[in-house]
């Protein structure tokens, strides 16, 4: 398809070092790192816009300058980090607002929020949505179970994303496991630790578009066939991007299996009131688990998911109806609206 009007548009991504002084990325466009940049470079080239990419690392002059030589009418924002630092992807939304420009996905409020997993909690308490009971744990804090939560428990670190400080070890059954697991998070990463009550169940990946008016895509639902019977199963680092690892433990993502009579109706509904009390914008996905009990508990929201086309948020839309161009153009689409 083409595009109702030519934009000119900004992409900024992630580099992992201080990016070129010529900003020349052809060749890592080509590695499977970049799978990401290059698909939506590509989709906004077919739909006719004027597309530049810009990187950053560790501070905004490639920002300012693009701005400055080449304004664009919106910024593709594709950065997760800043200064390797996943929580300060909130400070180049705000740059962006500072700057005046409209731009795609969420705002630092939403970021803010859905980064700090604990603070995301204590709103859908407010709200009356079921999730994980929890506990974070500070460097420095006393590491000692509370009382409210009982074994098996699962530990990880409050601010990363991308099943990021996520292994086999996160899963602990025992005070030992447990305390050594949280002195692990403080001195090798640095941060705080989220001590949640392990859910048995389907993990359910809910994809969704919009701003006001919000489009709720097919479920995508991550099965561990070759997991033994009785063992945990739940996405670690290397069950999410080791092939190797999934293939040994049989771990597929797919579309979700049928679910019994009104409960696709009842996820979309508390999908999209999560989406709205985290003041999530343009696209999210929600990730959650229902048990054999019915009972639908909300694990994470992910503002600003992955967006190669071979991801779960694509893969939900073309299954939907919306080709990858088609949804590149929406995106774009509801970075233009009023956000008011």
């Amino acid at each position: 398809m083409k595009a109702r009007k030519k934009l000119k548009v900004l992409v900024l991504v992630d580099t992992p070092g201080t990016p070129p002084t010529n900003q020349d990325f052809s060749q890592e466009l080509k590695t499977a790192d970049w799978e990401t940049e290059a698909h939506v470079l590509e989709a906004l080239k077919k739909l006719g816009h004027d597309a530049r990419m810009a990187g950053v690392y560790n501070e905004p002059g490639p920002i300012l300058d693009e701005v400055k030589n080449y304004p664009p009418d919106v910024v593709f924002n594709l950065t997760e980090h800043f200064n390797d630092r996943s929580a300060y992807d909130r400070n180049v939304a705000s740059l962006l607002e500072m700057l005046d420009l409209q731009y795609t996905g969420t705002g630092p409020t939403g970021l803010t929020l859905c980064k700090n997993k604990g603070m995301a909690k204590e709103i859908l308490a407010y709200h009356r949505i079921r999730f994980p009971a929890f506990a974070i744990f500070p460097p420095g804090a006393t590491i000692r179970r509370p009382r409210r939560l009982s074994f098996p428990l699962f530990i990880k670190p409050l601010k990363e994303e991308a099943s990021y400080g996520i292994s086999q070890d996160s899963f602990v059954e025992n005070d030992e496991a447990f305390e050594e697991r949280v002195r692990f998070i403080h001195e090798r990463m640095k941060q705080e630790a989220l001590v949640e009550e392990y859910i048995e169940g389907r993990e359910l990946y809910v994809s969704i578009l919009g701003n006001k008016r919000l489009r709720v895509f097919p479920f995508r639902e991550v099965v561990f066939s070759a997991v033994p019977e009785g063992r945990p199963r739940f996405s670690t680092f290397k069950a999410k991007w080791d092939e190797n690892y999934r293939k040994r433990w049989g771990i597929q993502n797919i579309f979700a299996e049928p679910l019994p009579n009104g409960m696709t109706e009842r996820i979309a509904r508390i999908c999209k009131k999560v989406y709205r009390v985290l003041r999530i914008r343009g696209c999210g996905r929600i990730d959650l688990r229902v048990t054999a009990a019915g009972e639908i508990v909300v694990l994470e929201a992910n503002p600003n998911p992955n967006l190669a086309r071979d991801d779960e948020f694509a893969q939900s839309a073309m299954k939907a109806g919306l080709n990858y161009e088609d949804l590149i153009q929406r995106i774009l689409g509801l970075a233009l609206e009023p956000q008011n």
